[in-house]
């Protein structure tokens, strides 16, 4: 026994949570030591698994596949194609449309056809170019105007549908229409896909893959090799980024190199070359939106129609979570009395599209803000009034799929203090002077908010589970199904678990995520990764700290108000032991220090059919300011300043929820203004290569950047410690900078809506200027 604490305020004073810690990996990061799948020591005879795939053809049937002189190729050891596969020809997420290796069909270009097995990635890179692949032509579907003039879907149509929004639209004073683009977006993420297979015994198999999902990988793997899920171990420690790109589509490459090892006996990894990356794997959804709006005359909105056409690609993958979400985050922050909003996922022959940051909401988000822009052209006023005048507030509070949105006084009082932070309307008057004098260049300024719901839309992925030890000398072992892509998150958890234990953080052991110990995860997305998984290891903290609790009770004949822990310590009554003496007795007392920790969030009663319920468990909030200037000459613009305001509510560490802010916005602003997929007219992506997709440099951030944590009384929900969700709600305070893009275009004809689509590049810019000086001419 130590020598006596002072106990003052111990039990109340928060040593880890709610403090600026530094990322559990920052050090190994800028020492270039953490261990990503391909710093792996490789096992000596690891082989190398390149994919190969018809370069000359974009979409057709396959007449004939002669792979001889792959074969022949020196090193090779093995050629897999759709028949090596002994289970189901499938790595989709849920619909069974998606084939790890084409057999009868190129159904998009890039499409997986064979896959080499060499000695060394050169040899089996080098062969695979070699492949001979008849293929009989169809002409390709590429664009969503295609895709409904043929009228091909992936999944049936859906909408959310409130009140007469005909009869809405014949009682408006006016009526506003228009249709807007609005462009995909590449993941981009530092580590490209990756995965490596080791057999083990009696036919298992542990895989060792960059995702997301741990557990879909599991479940993938077993259903390609037709074993059972419990012969599969798949593991991560950390990806290299992920945004949504390793949730679903990271299942192709590992089930690839457990087929390539399942087959040869030997370790194999599969890496994917970046423009193989860029061409194979799916993207954000881009859409083609049509909207109508009818409002008053003050510019209160009385009904809406929207319809989001999306390309979806070949096939499901995550269509029907990210479209449905559009639907869900349609009405950004605004209340709409009658509505209809449809959505049609279109089929199209390009890659699949899937998760990516925001998960379908940032795109129904920047459609409402078009309709805002809209009725404050027409109506010659500022659009942060028409923005604030159809707030959701305490009569109008109820979304068009039947949520309430309780906090709407913290939307109000957010946008309100960033409204006087950001000095809007001092500025408003400076833009319009600057605009006055010059012919050229322009400035624009915009005020976005931002509403996102947390959550995942389909019910049973809002569930986790944490694995936790206590062991005899004070030291605690973590793991949870959460999965570390850069965002923080095991840092997070692991100060939830050193607070609870009341340890200091180097006494928690951060372990991979990894299938053999925490099974039936849900994929880290949704932005719920924190709110799942520290509640799950928060739980099993609790469960062994109650035991060690009553066991001190009963040893020491007293009440559990007398027992603190805190500083690797617990105080009984005035005796204090260090956490490692209690461990070590409650070992010899029998008492189980380990405990498999659940959550399920409560209050989700989301019901798809019926299109009823709750499907969010609470909204974040968000603001931003932003200021562009553009030249008129040449499209070029620069983002001058933003002003970030956002509700996290009590941050969990305010050091990482900054970063995440502050990246997410720069993600925003890179798919509204720089990063343009294109393909051209036979379905090829052209823009496969840093070389021809720009995604933002340090030198596109504003010079003045100001971002700032909102301080509120936190979650009122029962989130761990009344934190809120970080990690997509920022991309769409991006919106600002598209926003301000667009004030500053219609500066040049006043009263005139912009045809201005995203992403708002030079080019876009350019001919949404154009556009508005032929008006004028026309006038």
């Amino acid at each position: 026994m130590t020598a006596p604490l002072d106990r003052k305020n111990l039990a109340t004073n928060l040593k880890h949570v709610r403090k600026a810690l530094p990322h559990d990996s920052a050090e190994k990061h800028v020492r270039g030591t953490a261990t990503y799948i391909d710093d792996m020591v490789e096992p000596a005879d690891t082989l190398h698994v390149v994919p190969g795939w018809a370069r000359d053809a974009v979409r057709g049937r396959i007449q004939s596949i002669d792979l001889d002189e792959v074969r022949s190729v020196p090193g090779v050891v093995a050629v897999l194609t759709a028949g090596d596969i002994p289970g189901t020809n499938d790595c989709s997420s849920a619909f069974g449309d998606d084939p790890v290796l084409a057999k009868d069909e190129i159904q998009f270009y890039g499409q997986v056809v064979f896959a080499v097995v060499a000695v060394t990635r050169e040899a089996a890179r080098k062969a695979a170019l070699k492949a001979k692949i008849d293929v009989s032509p169809i002409t390709p579907i590429l664009t969503a105007d295609d895709a409904v003039d043929a009228d091909t879907t992936v999944l049936p149509d859906y909408q959310f549908r409130r009140g007469s929004p005909e009869t809405g639209m014949q009682a408006a004073e006016e009526v506003l229409s228009g249709t807007m683009y609005i462009g995909g977006q590449e993941h981009f993420y530092l580590e490209g896909q990756i995965a490596m297979a080791q057999p083990q015994e009696d036919g298992g198999m542990l895989v060792y893959s960059s995702t997301q999902h741990p557990s879909e990988i599991q479940h993938t793997v077993a259903k390609v090799l037709g074993v059972p899920d419990a012969a599969i171990t798949a593991e991560v420690r950390r990806m290299g980024g992920g945004f949504g790109g390793k949730e679903s589509q990271a299942n192709q490459w590992a089930s690839l190199a457990a087929l390539a090892a399942c087959r040869t006996g030997r370790t194999c990894k599969i890496r994917l070359d970046r423009d193989d990356d860029m061409i194979m794997t799916g993207k954000r959804h881009d859409f083609k939106v049509e909207w109508k709006v009818g409002h008053d005359g003050s510019g209160r909105i009385r009904a809406v129609d929207m319809e989001f056409l999306a390309r979806c690609g070949y096939s499901v993958d995550l269509s029907l979570g990210v479209n449905d979400r559009t639907l869900f985050h349609a009405d950004s922050s605004y209340f709409y009395p009658d509505a209809a909003i449809r959505s049609r996922r279109l089929r199209t022959d390009t890659c699949s599209n899937t998760a990516f940051r925001g998960f379908g909401g940032p795109q129904g988000m920047l459609a409402a803000e078009r309709m805002i822009d809209a009725i404050a052209i027409r109506l010659g006023k500022d659009p942060l009034e028409i923005r604030k005048l159809n707030f959701y507030d305490g009569e109008r509070n109820l979304t068009p799929y039947g949520m309430p949105v309780e906090e709407y006084e913290v939307m109000h009082d957010l946008i309100s203090q960033l409204e006087e932070s950001s000095d809007y309307w001092l500025r408003r008057e400076e833009v319009a002077a600057f605009n006055a004098e010059n012919a050229v260049l322009k400035k624009g300024l915009a005020l976005t908010p931002v509403k996102f719901g947390i959550s995942f839309t389909l019910k049973h992925l809002n569930q986790a589970g944490a694995l936790v030890h206590l062991y005899t000398d004070g030291s605690v072992h973590l793991n949870h199904g959460g999965t570390e892509m850069g965002q923080g998150l095991y840092q997070k958890v692991a100060q939830v678990v050193a607070e609870e234990f009341g340890v200091t953080l180097n006494k928690v052991r951060i372990t991979a995520t990894n299938t053999s110990k925490v099974p039936n995860t849900g994929p880290t997305a949704a932005s719920s990764g924190t709110d799942l998984n520290a509640m799950a290891a928060r739980n099993a903290a609790r469960e062994i700290k109650g035991r060690l609790i009553d066991f001190i009770c009963e040893r020491h004949q007293c009440g559990p108000s007398v027992i603190h822990f805190g500083d690797n310590k617990v105080l009984v009554g005035d005796q204090s032991f260090s956490l490692a003496e209690i461990a070590k007795h409650a070992h010899m007392a029998r008492i189980q220090m380990s405990h498999a920790g659940y959550y399920a969030t409560p209050g989700i009663t989301w019901d798809r059919e019926s299109a009823t319920g709750r499907p969010f468990f609470y909204f974040a909030f968000g603001g931003a300011c932003a200021e562009v200037t553009i030249d008129t000459m040449t499209g070029e613009m620069t983002v001058d300043r933003v002003d970030i305001l956002h509700d996290v509510g009590h941050s969990l560490n305010p050091a990482i929820d900054l970063g995440q802010i502050e990246g997410g916005f720069v993600q925003g602003m890179g798919w509204l203004t720089t990063e343009e997929l294109v393909w051209d007219d036979r379905g090829r992506l052209r823009t496969h290569a840093p070389s021809t997709y720009k995604i933002p440099t340090a030198s596109d951030l504003p010079e003045r950047f100001n971002v700032r944590l909102y301080d509120g009384n936190g979650n009122p929900e029962k989130t761990v410690y009344r934190s809120k969700a970080v990690g997509e709600p920022p991309l769409m305070l991006a919106n600002a900078v598209f926003c301000a893009i667009n004030d500053a275009v219609a500066s040049l004809r006043p009263g005139e809506v912009p045809t201005l689509d995203a992403p708002a590049t030079p080019e876009a810019i350019m001919k949404a200027v154009q556009d508005m000086r032929r008006r004028k001419a026309a006038r």
